[in-house]
């Protein structure tokens, strides 16, 4: 059975981190993600999928990732059965995650990203220009007899 999952979308709010009575870091979130293709005259929908984490992986998404901020997740699906205010019986589908990362660059909406953002950081020197090679003709290449004393 496989039970894999990766997504890449924006947080819809900031990230809040808590811990349960055993001390053990989780956070809830929700991002935004675009659907791959949209209906010829529609607008692409969007769908918002719940994602929990836990202990390191929690404390690093509540430092780094603000509402507004893309990031990637992997991790799998995960179903829970809960009884509403009225008694209800419900099923929640949360995407638990594995593994964190960051998306776009530094001046993505509430990002810190890699790039230093000091004037100073020095630039990297341009590149030699790459020499144009001719695809060359079969005259340019001339046959090896391999047939005579060969070790195999």
């Amino acid at each position: 059975m496989l039970n894999v999952v990766a997504l890449m979308g924006r947080l819809v709010a900031d990230p809040e981190l808590r811990h349960t009575p055993q001390g053990v870091s989780v956070t809830t979130f929700t991002i935004a993600v675009d659907r791959s293709y949209a209906k010829q005259g529609t607008e692409r929908q969007t769908d918002f999928i719940d994602i929990v984490a836990w202990r390191g992986t929690a404390e690093f998404i509540c430092k780094y990732f603000q509402k507004g901020r893309m990031i990637a997740v992997d991790g799998s699906i995960q179903t829970r059965t809960y009884q509403d205010k009225n008694g209800n019986n419900r099923k929640a589908f949360e995407v638990v995650v594995n593994n964190a990362n960051f998306v776009g660059g530094k001046n993505e909406s509430g990002g810190s990203g890699y790039a230093p953002s000091t004037p100073d950081y020095p630039r990297q020197a341009p590149a030699e220009p790459v020499p144009a090679y001719s695809a060359g003709s079969p005259d340019d290449f001339s046959v090896i007899d391999d047939s005579e004393d060969l070790p195999f």
